[in-house]
């Protein structure tokens, strides 16, 4: 039994007796009133769901157990890892421990190499990389042992196996889904003694004389690791989970959503954007220059990608750690220096606009522009590199809720006509 599950084992009974409790004297007590706005309004702010993972306040922005993301930033992925599981970081036997669990695990299963093959050369990089994880179904540790009749209290054991199965492939699948996409050339095996998001830089085949890219893949993979249980991809994974659906199921299905434009696109827009100001002004350019495309930007009836967020309002943590590791790394960069003049400029434009709740840059506004300068520069493939982030957070939350036992999704729903009839004498 690795030291993560002898962990877990001593934290799921006590937390699950806790919260018998809690429902036991709470049960009856409203936490949320529903609007007819939020019920056509995709569910926004209505509080229907548990994640203890993380949090996302509006004043603060990612909370990780308690921690907030700035004090979290030079945190490996394997340790957020255990902290979203455990709620605590990992000491340096127990980080150790880990990472020679995820590398035991890491060999890819043949076949797979084979259908991303033999998938058509055009595909989407998301559809060849959650087809992969899709057909590693087979492999399922849960579904094995659900056959064979495991106990419900023990069902978060067999998720937890598959969830380390598939952390520990996700690098080098998705390394040879950027390879075989976009003609890199062969597929490079893993090498031994690197970390988790090092292993993936490296199997990525991006020159890297000096670890910086290396560097930015840890902090990047950190900082989309999760975010709350309500975003697209997390709640679709954790609805097609509910339904006692493996985690190769959920997480497949959750990371569907991801690839949707309004989730997971955001940050190629915000480059796109960016490399057309260039453009317009031939090179970064100056402040006014700025502030006047933002405005013609907003009369056109567009938007400045990557300003505004869902819940938040201050700008995003994530944005502010990818700014600070632009000005270490890349500071003389002209595209980051259009990201970092916009964002001097853009939050002061945005907020002479009423309607904009939010004028800040969110995790999306600086992201894809420090994979730009490391020569990533295939937009279609950023998704997957944050869906390779996205699949810790996915996957401990389903771990999480096989422990609590949590019941199937399924909010009622009603048409509008009774909806209508319900609020007419109001």
């Amino acid at each position: 039994m690795s030291l993560l599950q002898q962990k877990l084992a001593e934290i799921f009974p006590q937390k699950v007796e806790e919260i018998k409790e809690f429902l036991k004297d709470n049960g009856d007590k409203i936490v949320s009133d529903v609007k007819l706005a939020q019920v056509f309004g995709g569910m926004r702010g209505v509080k229907a769901l548990v994640c203890d993972t993380s949090e996302v306040p509006p004043d603060k922005g990612l909370i990780i157990r308690g921690i907030e993301l700035k004090h979290l930033v030079d945190k490996l992925p394997e340790e957020i890892f255990w902290l979203l599981l455990t709620g605590e970081l990992p000491n340096e036997e127990e980080l150790r421990d880990l990472q020679n669990d995820l590398q035991a695990r890491q060999r890819v299963p043949e076949y797979v190499w084979n259908v991303i093959d033999n998938m058509p050369a055009e595909s989407h990089p998301m559809a060849l990389f959650n087809t992969a994880i899709l057909v590693m179904q087979i492999e399922s540790e849960f579904a094995k042992k659900y056959a064979e009749g495991i106990a419900k209290a023990d069902y978060w054991i067999p998720t937890l196996e598959d969830a380390l199965n598939i952390i520990a492939k996700l690098p080098a699948i998705a390394a040879y889904v950027y390879r075989r996409r976009f003609n890199k050339g062969q597929r490079i095996e893993p090498a031994i003694n690197k970390d988790w998001a090092e292993n993936y830089a490296y199997m990525l085949g991006i020159d890297d004389p000096n670890g910086e890219f290396a560097k930015l893949m840890r902090l990047y993979l950190t900082l989309h690791s999760d975010h709350e249980g309500g975003n697209v991809s997390s709640f679709s994974a954790a609805t097609i989970n509910s339904g006692l659906s493996d985690l190769y199921y959920s997480l497949s299905g959750g990371l569907n959503g991801l690839a949707g434009p309004l989730h997971g696109l955001a940050n190629q827009e915000c480059l796109a954007w960016v490399l057309e100001t260039m453009e317009k002004f031939g090179g970064a350019p100056a402040t006014d220059q700025l502030e006047k495309f933002a405005w013609e930007t907003l009369e056109s009836g567009k938007v400045v990608p990557g300003y505004g967020h869902a819940v938040l309002r201050i700008t995003d943590p994530r944005f502010d750690a990818f700014l600070a590791f632009g000005k270490k790394y890349m500071a003389e960069d002209p595209v980051f220096k259009t990201v970092s003049r916009v964002f001097d400029v853009v939050p002061n434009v945005l907020a002479q606009v009423k309607k904009i709740k939010d004028p800040w840059p969110n995790v999306d506004a600086g992201s894809g522009a420090l994979l730009y300068h490391y020569g990533v520069k295939e937009f279609s493939y950023y998704t997957v590199m944050f869906a390779v982030s996205r699949a810790l957070g996915i996957c401990a939350q389903n771990v999480v809720s096989r422990a609590y036992g949590l019941p199937i999704i399924r909010p009622k729903s009603l048409p509008t006509a009774k909806l209508k009839a319900m609020l007419a004498d109001q």
